[in-house]
């Protein structure tokens, strides 16, 4: 080597030996640059800036990136319900009918509540198998303060929400601050509240729901108006819209990519035909009933729910936990904190849920809330896209896993299927989503994404 490829650099001078040395032939660097080129990493690209560039063209590259990168979202359970409705239709006629659509949406409130519970727990990474026995204590509660001993019926159902709240705090407290594993925690809750269950229903055994009261208004009332329906679609056309453009707004303050306003009007547009045809079945078909009251509270819940998941530093902060506990630990997360209150929230939405079940039942009974309760809230929850592994999922995911649920089980029933074929197929369902998943993330590993 000569003594120029020696010499030292001064300030502000390319050292000598980057300046000299070069490929021995010519056709190595191209080979050397094209190798390098392959191993860099490909950064993951914004869709709102591909969407900018390059329009329609955009969409279309950002959604073949992410089902190439094992995002699949919600695109397995919407194939999923549209096939579900091909098939039941195309054996019985009354499937798409407006009764057999309304018991769906009736059917699915009570039980979707307590999956909104279990996806929050699910995205800690953690699992609740106590929410179908604290769904019947809080039916218990509730029968036995106002049937039993006259509370008024706000008071009792406060009184029965509030037992589910403390119970899922005191899950929670021996799981963040003993140190139980919450398998072992809740499946103890689960053997506990119900023999509780049993005891405050005492030698009867079942406490018929009054007349008129709230909890039968659950499932039982139905706004006849058809102004109702129209009018909740339209205020979620609206608010969907709201929240578009400020999420833009706030992005573009921010000097962040934003959504461009053709994909906020294309986004509405698709919402406002989807709440408008389902107002529309719930109003004009025949056999039609109205708008469902279940089916408002639920979408209450949801929304709520979502906001706080989405929008607020606590719904972070699970996220963050569920993803990885130690690193959002030494981030100053309250790791125990967080883990108490996500399992009093999966508690109270338990409670509130077993009033449903109750209202459909006719009353509370000692084996409310057993059978399959619990694996059809924690199917709906995984269905609908959740994850069993912690820190990904959405609480939306409620709403798309008990429709699959539910229309699985209405489609059977028309077609006269017996029980235990039903257990079967909900089973294959839960295995095929949890193997969609494991696949998903499997897939996101290889593609440095997870």
């Amino acid at each position: 080597m000569s003594d120029l490829t020696k010499k030292p650099a001064t300030d502000g001078e390319q050292p000598a030996s980057v300046a000299t040395e070069a490929p021995e032939s010519a056709a190595e660097a191209p080979a050397a640059t094209a190798a390098e080129a392959s191993a860099a990493p490909v950064p993951a690209v914004d869709p709102r800036l591909l969407v900018r560039e390059q329009g329609l063209k955009g969409y279309w590259t950002e959604f073949s990136r992410k089902i190439r990168g094992g995002e699949l979202g919600s695109l397995p359970v919407v194939i999923g319900l549209i096939v579900i409705a091909v098939v039941f239709q195309a054996q019985n006629d009354r499937f798409l009918s407006a009764s057999s659509l309304t018991n769906i949406a009736v059917f699915t409130s009570g039980l979707g509540i307590m999956a909104v519970g279990i996806v929050f727990v699910l995205l800690l990474g953690e699992i609740d198998l106590s929410v179908g026995s604290v769904a019947g204590m809080g039916a218990a509660v509730w029968a036995v303060l106002n049937v039993s001993n006259g509370w008024g019926d706000w008071a009792a159902v406060l009184m029965a929400v509030l037992s589910g709240l403390l119970i899922g705090a005191l899950h929670g407290f021996f799981f963040a601050k003993i140190g139980v594993p919450a398998f072992v925690v809740t499946l103890a809750g689960f053997l506990g509240w119900s023999g509780l269950q049993i005891w405050l229903m005492g030698k009867e055994g079942s406490i018929n729901t009054p007349t008129g009261g709230i909890v039968e208004n659950l499932t039982g009332y139905f706004f006849e108006d058809k102004a109702a329906a129209y009018s909740l679609a339209l205020i979620a056309i609206v608010g969907y819209a709201a929240s578009l453009l400020l999420d833009t707004r706030r992005r573009k303050s921010a000097g962040l990519p934003s959504r461009p306003v053709s994909e906020i009007v294309l986004r509405t547009g698709v919402v406002a035909v989807l709440v408008l045809v389902a107002a529309y079945v719930l109003n004009e078909l025949p056999g039609s009933r109205g708008l469902p009251l279940a089916l408002v509270l639920f979408l209450a819940v949801l929304v709520i729910a979502d906001f706080v998941a989405r929008r607020t530093t606590f719904g972070r902060q699970v996220f963050a936990v569920g993803g990885s506990s130690e690193a959002a630990r030494r981030a100053g997360i309250n790791v125990d904190r967080i883990r108490i209150t996500v399992f009093a929230i999966s508690g109270m939405l338990a409670a509130f849920g077993g009033l449903f079940i109750a209202s459909l039942s006719g009353g509370a009974t000692k084996n409310l809330g057993a059978g399959n309760t619990l694996m059809l809230v924690i199917a709906a929850a995984v269905i609908g896209g959740t994850s069993l592994f912690g820190g990904r999922g959405k609480v939306w995911s409620a709403l798309l896993g008990m429709l699959v649920l539910q229309s699985i089980q209405q489609g059977l029933n028309l077609l006269g299927m017996a029980s235990e074929i039903q257990f079967m197929i909900t089973g294959a369902v839960l295995l095929a989503a949890v193997v969609i998943d494991s696949v998903s993330r499997r897939t996101q590993k290889t593609a440095g994404r997870a």
